[in-house]
């Protein structure tokens, strides 16, 4: 570590040593303020015309072109639909640093709607500060939601349980047009709906300026942006064809659903409203087999049967800016939505029997009825604030607040078999978690100077969350349901976090560097009752800590560069993850945290090369993550037919690996990309007073393939997989998803039609199946296979009005979904 801050503090120095002409400045929307990335910058000679150098913006619309010989020159500034603005008359002198200030382009409407695209569009932007993905260009997304357009991102793998995960971890934060959220990603993710994304970006070391959480980056997704006034509207359908193979589960799948996308921009005005409802039910079953070891008695009780998934998703999003002019800009916005998700497990548990040293015992089956809904209700509303002084300084505000209601009951019922109508045990158990968020964020960034960018920011987050568990089991004799005290609790998690930031931002000649520290302050503090009075304990914990994070890239060619970064973040703690009383998730597994679980902190060094040819692009990234504190699910056994589900950190984790993508155009036709990751994962550390020490490679790779047969007939090929891989008491199995997509537009493309064939098996295959083993050596084994619908057909029907024109930016959760 301290290798790493020396070599980027004498890096610091050499940068402060250099002295050049130069010229910069910062391209906006002169309607909006808004700056423009890309937008491209071009000098010439003033004596004939030539060019002398030239450049494009970064993300705040800067940019800066240096090392240019004194003399007179003019420069162009220019961006795809808009008119070109030309600056004359600039004289430089030796080693004069001239800045130019904000160029305002105006927007071309007629230029833009006079473009005609032919051939295949490149979808990827591989940068060293980040990777940008073109939404547009991953097809079989089309009338999903974000997650399915994130899982084709290189490093990104999905699991059976539909989680994802970037190299290996599944801890990352989503950002929405920038703004950062606290909600469980894939909650998050699962409410967004992909026809209204524009681009996804991905940022695996972020800077000081942005939040600490992520085990794995930031992810941000980028809406559909227009440029032009008027109305923008796009409307989306679903349908699901019935299922090729339903696994003799009791309920037919239902797979419809709609969004809508309206976005009218007026002058000074831009209003932006959303609306979604998507039923997405999952036929399926598992088989598995579990026995536990107690003194000289072995438990055997294999099971099969259904394990399907009924969900719903609705929600709406209204979005008011006000531009009153270049300098100023407000938002209002508003969310409200609700996750309804019923995962069925009906099991039979059958030749279950105990074996003695000196015999056996008779076998004993039964049938599990298990239903776990778990819902999600919440309402948040957002009021943003920006200002830009006349020397290119930025003041920016915004202040969030939320309302959520988790929770949802689990049915579990153990049943005679074969009489069904015989009750060992009925038992339900609720939980109630109402939740209060609020964020205040103020940020400055300075004047752009010879020294470089500087900004600083302040962020009060303050979040109080409550949970009621109550564990209910009826009496077969009176009838009633008695509560159960031993899983019934009460629970208040109230966490203050207070944060400062300095970072700096420096381009010299082809080098750039940043460096950064954010300072925290976080107080937690977390209430625990049980019901009957007899436990009432708080468990406090806090910390001040620096979170410092750095940057360097070389730009060796034009179409050549590499980088050096460096972050340090957090993974915080959930109530989930804290209720030490345990809940039953089915009839084998209770499930329980740990009050005193610390947060996960994580240090990530990577260095890569980015190279670009005619069309085609490719990047290489070597890292090494270092997670501490590491919180993992280990199991140990309750009784003979029951394990505890415990997560607690275990010890340290570390990962080491490779991550390539690539994009390549092999006519103008047909292309393919692929990205890929490969990485050796080990834990290291201790549980319940024994050692954890597993190790493994882990690979994955996502690969897709477009061919356009003619202007309006296409179709893609995408494989993601996953191998397989260790956690803290056993592995998880491969996994992978094929699917093929066919597209058809008319209309001249306003209107388009997809039919999807998602995970391909055609029963020759073992697609969307995962197996899970976890073991404890003299206590339990167990091994499970979930098998997942394949062959699902899918038909999305899409209508856009004015596709240039969507500037869609919606708010999302800042706190509600984190424990869905």
């Amino acid at each position: 570590m301290k290798t790493v801050v020396i070599f980027f503090i004498l890096c610091f120095s050499s940068a402060m040593a250099f002295s050049q002409t130069q010229i910069r400045g910062k391209i906006q929307d002169k309607t909006q303020g808004l700056p423009l990335e890309f937008a491209s910058v071009a000098v010439f000679k003033a004596q004939d015309s030539t060019l002398a150098d030239g450049g494009i913006t970064d993300l705040e619309g800067n940019f800066s072109i240096e090392k240019l010989p004194p003399g007179t020159y003019y420069l162009t500034a220019s961006f795809l639909g808009y008119g070109t603005e030309t600056i004359s008359g600039i004289k430089l002198e030796k080693n004069q640093k001239l800045d130019l200030g904000v160029i305002f382009l105006e927007i071309n409407a007629q230029n833009l709607q006079g473009i005609d695209v032919q051939g295949q569009r490149i979808s990827t932007d591989f940068r060293p500060e980040k990777q940008s993905f073109s939404a547009e260009n991953f097809e079989a997304s089309r009338g999903g939601t974000a997650a399915d357009v994130l899982k084709n991102l290189p490093g990104v793998s999905i699991n059976g349980e539909g989680a994802l995960a970037i190299r290996g971890n599944t801890g990352f934060v989503v950002m929405i047009n920038g703004r950062p959220t606290q909600g469980d990603p894939m909650a998050l993710l699962g409410q967004l709906p992909a026809n209204s994304i524009e681009k996804v970006e991905w940022l695996s070391t972020p800077g000081a300026q942005y939040d600490s959480e992520g085990k794995a980056g930031i992810i941000n997704i980028v809406t559909k942006k227009g440029a032009t006034d008027g109305l923008y509207l796009q409307i989306n359908s679903r349908f699901g064809f019935p299922s090729i193979e339903n696994y003799d589960n009791k309920d037919t799948q239902k797979r419809f659903g709609g969004d809508i996308n309206l976005n009218y921009l007026k002058g000074k005005w831009d209003f932006s409203f959303g609306a979604s409802y998507q039923r997405n039910d999952q036929s399926g079953r598992r088989v598995g087999n579990v026995y536990t070891i107690d003194g000289d008695t072995t438990t055997f009780f294999p099971s099969e049967g259904e394990r399907s998934i009924d969900e719903l998703n609705y929600s709406g999003r209204f979005t008011l800016g006000y531009n009153p002019n270049a300098a100023n800009s407000f938002s209002f916005g508003v969310y409200a939505g609700v996750r309804d998700r019923v995962r069925t497990a009906d099991i039979l548990y059958f030749d279950n029997r105990r074996e003695f040293s000196g015999g056996k015992s008779t076998s004993f089956q039964y049938f599990n009825a298990n239903d776990q809904n778990r819902r999600g209700d919440f309402a948040l509303g957002s009021l943003d604030f920006s200002h830009i002084f006349p020397n290119s300084s930025k003041l920016s505000t915004s202040i969030l607040y939320e309302y959520s209601m988790l929770g949802g009951p689990t049915i579990n019922r153990n049943l005679g078999f074969p009489d069904l109508d015989f009750i060992y045990q009925d038992e339900y158990n609720t939980n109630d978690n109402p939740l209060k968020g609020f964020r205040y964020n103020l940020d400055y960034s300075f004047k752009p100077s010879p020294w470089g960018k500087f900004q600083i920011g302040y962020q009060y987050r303050f979040l109080d969350h409550f949970g009621d568990f109550l564990y209910e089991r009826k009496n077969n004799e009176t009838g009633i349901f008695e509560m159960v005290p031993e899983f019934s609790s009460s629970v208040d998690l109230k966490r203050v976090i207070h944060a400062g930031y300095l970072q700096w931002d420096k381009k010299q000649e082809k080098w750039s560097f940043g460096a950064g520290v954010r300072t925290e302050i976080m107080d937690r503090k977390f209430l625990l009752q049980d019901k009957t009075g007899l436990v009432d304990t708080t468990y406090r914990y806090d910390y001040i800590r620096p979170f410092f994070s750095g940057n360097i890239s070389y730009q060796a060619k034009e179409n050549l560069s590499w980088k050096l970064n460096f972050t340090q973040r957090v993974e915080r703690e959930t109530t989930f993850k804290m209720n030490p009383f345990p809940e039953r998730e089915h009839s084998e597994t209770l499930e329980q945290g740990d009050p005193n679980v610390l947060p996960e902190f994580i240090n990530t060094l990577e260095t890569g090369i980015i190279k670009t040819w005619k069309d085609n692009s490719f990047f290489a990234t070597a890292y090494f993550t270092q997670i501490n504190n590491l919180v993992n699910r280990v199991n140990t056994v309750y009784n003979d037919t029951i394990l505890n589900r415990i997560y607690s950190n275990v010890g340290r984790a570390e990962s080491a690996g490779i991550e390539l993508g690539t994009e390549i155009f092999f006519s103008k036709k047909w292309k393919g990309y692929l990205g890929g990751n490969v990485y050796h994962y080990s834990i290291l550390g201790k549980f319940d007073n024994r050692p954890v020490d597993q190790a493994s490679w882990v690979y994955s790779y996502n690969f897709n393939t477009t061919y356009n047969f003619t202007k309006t007939l296409s179709s893609q090929f995408t494989l993601n997989y996953l191998s397989k891989r260790v956690t803290a008491q056993g592995e998880d199995s491969r996994f992978y998803q094929p699917s093929l997509n066919i597209r058809k537009t008319f209309m001249e493309g306003q209107l388009a039609l997809n039919l999807l064939w998602q995970n391909m098996d055609l029963g020759l295959l073992k697609s969307n199946e995962q197996r899970i083993t976890t073991w404890r050596d003299g206590e339990f084994y167990t091994t499970t296979n979930y098998i997942y619908e394949v062959d699902v057909i899918v038909l999305n029907l899409s209508y856009t009005l004015n596709r240039s024109k969507n500037r869609a930016k919606f708010v999302k959760s800042e706190f509600g979904e984190k424990e869905f």
